[in-house]
């Protein structure tokens, strides 16, 4: 059994890169094990969590804090596990601009006493990862042994590589890309949309009144599609229609009762109706807008030179029947790792999951993951696979096999 500390810290005063400030910065966050430093590092592992995700990423959490009944990645993290509590010091923290304990639009606005809304300062993923570095500052942590995470949790890892390049030893961006393509970009603005047009948004000052919960629900709902691959609809749920009790959660028109109410919409709608108990409409404005505002080549020549301060090693992971965070993307990715020098293996897992693989499929990220940690790119079920690949016409990339993950 390993220690869970779980809590908030004040870091005090905090500009944002959008150049205004609050007074006091507040994060939440859960650490699991044991801090040990280790010569000019550590064995701290820090976790960045995903786009609607908490500091939970492996205990139950604290009723209040975290909100999410079950941690989110739990088959990853733990004593034992592919991140193993006994061995590291893990740590997750909510970014700012959530709403699960961290200062962001849900929380209160210590000037007036009323939640932010949408007076709370813009936020980027930069500012995630400099919150993250003042959190460990003050939790006693230097220097990295790793920074994990997936999603927008990847990107804010690649960030980590820019604006701390000797702070990390290893980095682990799992489903993730140096920027968002059109596509995304073009749906996270109609999730959005759907909230900011629903009558209860009230500008964002619905705190203390009805919630614009069924533009959410929407939001949510483009959101969960983006995350499932065409392959794994089709067999989840085909053209089926959803059983004799199942009801429609949104309005319908009158000719709607002739047609069926499908699997799939009903799927949606239940997970729906669960994402809007647990987060806040405002938190999904301002996240999404920093995920979509990323640009790894920002403010330099492109991503190799953007990395090229970076002297550790990093392990790509990507899955083939992810349409948000492509293959190619964490390619190119990896591209631009090799054209700075950066030592990285890109490893290709083959999965009709889509986006959510890197959750719903522990035992194909685990092992390399696992063995990174452990030897870097040393590690036996570490390959860069698709270098491995290179002038083979059948196919673009190798996918992983499952006979690299045993023992």
């Amino acid at each position: 059994m390993t220690s869970v500390e779980s809590g908030t810290r004040s870091l005090g005063e905090f500009t944002f890169e959008c150049g205004e400030s609050i007074d006091d910065l507040e994060v939440a966050y859960e650490a699991y094990g044991d801090f040990e430093p280790q010569g000019e590092g550590s064995n701290a592992v820090l976790v960045c969590h995903a786009l609607t995700g908490s500091q939970n990423v492996a205990s139950e959490g604290v009723p209040g804090t975290s909100g999410q009944a079950r941690a989110w990645w739990n088959d990853i993290v733990g004593p034992g596990k592919a991140i193993d509590t006994t061995q590291y010091y893990v740590v997750c923290a909510n970014v700012p601009g959530s709403c699960y304990g961290s200062s962001g639009p849900p929380a209160e606005n210590p000037e007036t006493g009323e939640p932010w809304g949408t007076d709370f300062p813009p936020v980027t993923i930069g500012d995630w990862t400099r919150a993250q570095r003042r959190l460990l500052d003050e939790l006693g942590v230097g220097r990295l042994h790793a920074v994990v995470g997936g999603s927008a949790g990847g990107m804010n890892v690649l960030d980590w590589a820019v604006q701390y390049p000797d702070d990390v030893a290893r980095i682990v961006p799992v489903a993730a890309a140096a920027r968002l393509d059109a596509q995304c970009l073009a749906l996270d603005a109609i999730a959005r949309r759907a909230i900011t047009s629903d009558d209860d948004w009230q500008g964002g000052d619905y705190y203390g009144g009805a919630r614009p919960t069924d533009g959410l629900a929407l939001a949510r709902q483009i959101g969960h599609v983006m995350y499932l691959s065409k392959t794994s609809m089709g067999e989840r749920f085909g053209r089926r229609a959803a059983g004799r009790d199942a009801v429609r959660s949104f309005p319908a028109d009158r000719a709607a009762g002739y047609f069926p109410y499908r699997e799939v919409e009903s799927y949606l709608d239940y997970q729906a109706e669960k994402f809007v108990d647990r987060f806040d409409p405002n938190t999904y404005l301002y996240l999404t807008r920093a995920m979509d505002d990323y640009d790894l080549s920002e403010g330099y020549e492109g991503d190799a030179d953007a990395l090229a301060a970076y002297e550790g090693e990093a392990l790509l992971m990507s899955f083939t029947g992810d349409w948000h965070f492509t293959v190619a993307q964490s390619e190119s990715l990896a591209e631009a790792c090799r054209a700075a020098s950066v030592p990285v293996a890109h490893h290709v897992v083959e999965s009709d999951h889509g986006h959510d693989a890197f959750l719903v499929e522990p035992e194909k990220v685990g092992p390399p993951l696992r063995d990174f940690l452990a030897d870097g790119l040393a590690g036996r079920a570490v390959h860069d696979t698709a270098e491995e690949d290179e002038g083979d016409e059948e196919a673009d990339f190798a996918p992983v096999h499952n006979s690299l993950f045993g023992g």
